[in-house]
């Protein structure tokens, strides 16, 4: 990813603002914020100045990917030897004290990731420097910058905004052929994988995307009730003619994240399946139709449950109407909130999912979430796909 001037102005006023000299990332999703490099492992760090210079301290065997990314200058560190037993903490210590010393902020007021948080897994095992992290700046002044982050990541400039719409589109050709390949018989967890896959063999190499993957589940029946749980699971059970099979997937190319929905109906659906569409798609309209700049986002979340209540649904639309996605995918505190108590408001550029939804215990559920970005004139829909009820039954 080439250098991101908007990103970079941005991050100057901010840091002016917080008067600032310099803040450091260390979680991947906020190295990807300053740099554009999404970190394999978590052993990276970016420092970006006030000055707008932004350097990246990876481990070597990441050089390759990390110098594809925005930053100014990639400086790497050996993170394991065979001539002596060593840490991460212990290997990017002189190089980051270099770079302290050489960008003249070893005594700075530097911003760092304080407190709690969600990350996105970016390897399947992470490291993580957490707490650790002001004993390597132990001349500098900390101060918790973790509001900072979650400022800067809630509106996502015009470069990070087409990666998004990249990451959409992979996960597009994932859900087009996924539906084709439902049937009757399947098992949840089959029909995950048959969309799951096309998240790698068609995501990596796609439009120059190095890294891309994502995680899908299939909840089929009276297991689709239960999806507006923490978590999604698929199950070993069989999907029978006539259910509900909800698709949930989060998926990223080179960091950049999506978090979508679709439910699909095996077989012409029960009146009662057909009343469920009905109000999710109005409420999924309602809540589209009141995306704008400046409006409130507990606005939309009151959008989607007004249309909900008008089919006496509301009771059983049991989560918010969305959160902020693209630099994660499942954050329910990432700005924007679609909460029916949010105070946050809407801005160009940021990015969310709608997901309205509705689910009846023991019978089954149905959800469409798709990503949509705040332009001057409205709602982007990112996900612009299978978005009539026609498009989500499988004979």
């Amino acid at each position: 990813m080439a250098r991101d001037p908007e990103r970079r102005a941005w991050l100057r006023d901010e840091l002016r603002a917080e008067g600032l000299d310099a803040i450091v990332a260390t979680l991947p999703a906020n190295v990807l914020l300053l740099t554009g490099y999404f970190p394999v492992v978590g052993t990276t760090l970016a420092l970006a100045t006030a000055d707008q210079e932004i350097t990246l301290v990876a481990p070597s065997d990441e050089k390759e990917l990390a110098e594809a990314g925005g930053a100014d200058e990639v400086i790497t560190f050996e993170p394991a030897s065979l001539q002596k037993l060593t840490t991460s903490m212990e290997s990017v210590r002189q190089p980051l004290r270099d770079l302290l010393q050489r960008r003249k902020v070893e005594r700075a007021r530097i911003g760092w990731e304080s407190g709690e948080s969600l990350e996105p897994a970016s390897y399947v095992s992470m490291h993580l420097y957490g707490d650790s992290i002001p004993d390597l700046f132990s001349g500098a002044s900390m101060m918790g910058a973790s509001g900072l982050f979650r400022r800067l990541k809630a509106r996502l400039t015009r470069m990070e905004l087409e990666c998004v719409r990249r990451a959409c589109r992979i996960a597009t050709v994932a859900f087009q052929c996924g539906r084709d390949r439902l049937a009757v018989g399947l098992r949840e967890t089959e029909a995950a994988a048959r969309f799951r896959t096309l998240l790698v063999t068609v995501g990596i190499g796609f439009e120059g995307a190095s890294r891309a993957d994502g995680h899908v589940f299939c909840m089929a029946g009276q297991h689709s009730s239960e999806a507006y749980g923490a978590y999604a699971r698929s199950r070993a059970s069989r999907i029978n003619a006539g259910d509900f099979v909800l698709a949930h997937c989060n998926s990223h190319a080179d960091g950049y994240w999506t978090d979508i929905t679709r439910t699909y109906c095996m077989g012409s659906p029960t009146d009662l399946q057909q009343r469920m569409y009905e109000a999710v798609f109005e409420a999924r309209y309602a809540a589209l139709a009141a995306v704008r700049p400046r409006v409130k986002a507990c606005e939309i979340d009151r959008a989607a449950r007004d249309a909900m209540r008008s089919h006496e649904f509301e009771s059983i639309f049991k989560h918010p109407t969305g959160h902020g996605v693209g630099f994660a995918a499942i954050d329910h505190n990432a700005i924007p909130r679609l909460h029916p108590l949010s105070e946050d408001r809407l801005e160009s550029g940021m990015v969310f999912n709608i997901e309205p939804a509705l689910y009846i215990d023991g019978f089954g559920g149905v959800r469409h979430c798709d990503m949509v970005a705040v332009t001057e004139s409205g709602a982007e829909v990112l996900t612009p796909f299978q978005c009539e009820i026609e498009d989500l039954i499988r004979g």
